[in-house]
């Protein structure tokens, strides 16, 4: 007869030091997402607080414990991304005995809407996030989304706008004219595909589409897969008359967030990131605000404190 292994997760550990995070990344899963949706594909990431006293955790039964939590989400729960991460991490403290489970899901969503002058139909693949953690005691989770969209630069258009006056002041226009016709003609600038992400942790709920469009608006403009002739004039004119840096898309979020979704407690949590992609330069750029939302109401007034997220989730 085989011998039974000790549980050697379950042992002492030669070093007594407990862990802010072990699991696993990574795990590929479909899941449905709300009432009659289609399985999407999904990223899921479990970690749990490590005990000083345990050596470790049981990592292959993680994607186990993935499955049987989602086989166990029954249809009349319509769950949300947020929701299924609860439920994910609630299943993994009951099942692994874990003092503190958190779980991030980041699930592929097909978007629709229209092009902006011809009105056709077209289908935007954007991020929808759930993070949570859950304990004994109490669960707190977060919605987030993640989209695309064009930020034309700022500082490249002053200049171009500059030398463009001086070339037509030398022209012969006079100065009235000058600005005449620079308040009519787009001014060209380099642009930037940006990616914004747009975190919200409450116990209300919000709806994750109006956190995309809150995404995109604060960027220069939207951009879409599908662009006919008048609707690619329309991009490129917009993102030129709405000239962003990536420090104006996350304050612009932020301010959209605050305007919108008046019903947040100070105490719930938002945060905006902004990654532009460099078109003259080698390097990326990036700028972003966390915090309570009463945090963020603030301005600045006060003390600016900055909340992050993993301290909100575990408060």
């Amino acid at each position: 007869m085989a011998q039974i292994q000790n549980d050697l997760q379950a042992s002492t550990p030669e070093i007594a030091i407990g862990l802010s995070r072990a699991g696993v990344t990574g795990v590929q899963k479909a899941v449905r997402i709300g009432r009659g949706e289609k399985l999407i594909a999904a990223t899921i990431d479990c970690t749990v607080d490590l005990d000083p006293a345990q050596k470790g955790v049981h990592m292959s039964r993680f994607p186990e414990l993935f499955e049987e939590a989602i086989e166990g989400v029954v249809d009349d729960d319509a769950f949300l991304v947020e929701d299924l991460a609860a439920h994910v991490a609630r299943h993994i403290v009951d099942r692994q005995d874990a003092l503190v489970a958190e779980v991030r899901i980041v699930a592929r969503y097909p978007y629709e809407r229209r092009t902006p002058v011809t009105n056709l139909s077209t289908q935007e693949m954007v991020s929808l996030i759930g993070i949570a953690t859950a304990s004994r005691e109490r669960t707190r989770r977060v919605v987030g989304v993640e989209a695309v969209g064009i930020n034309a630069c700022p500082c490249a258009q002053g200049l171009v706008r500059g030398r463009a006056s001086e070339r037509l002041l030398e022209a012969g226009f006079d100065e009235e004219d000058v600005e005449r016709i620079l308040e009519l003609v787009p001014i060209a600038t380099h642009n930037q595909r940006g990616k914004g992400t747009l975190l919200l942790g409450s116990e209300q709920h919000v709806n994750a589409e109006h956190l995309v469009e809150i995404v995109e608006r604060s960027m220069s403009s939207p951009i879409y897969e599908l662009l006919k002739r008048p609707d690619e004039l329309f991009v490129v004119e917009h993102a030129h008359l709405q000239p962003r840096f990536v420090e104006d898309s996350v304050r612009v979020a932020l301010a959209t967030v605050l305007d919108e979704l008046p019903q947040l407690d100070d105490a719930d949590f938002v945060q905006s990131t902004q990654v532009n992609f460099e078109t003259i330069h080698a390097h990326e750029v990036v700028a972003e605000r966390h915090g309570t939302v009463g945090e963020i109401r603030a301005g600045g007034h006060g003390p600016q404190a900055h909340t992050e997220l993993r301290d909100w989730l575990r408060a």
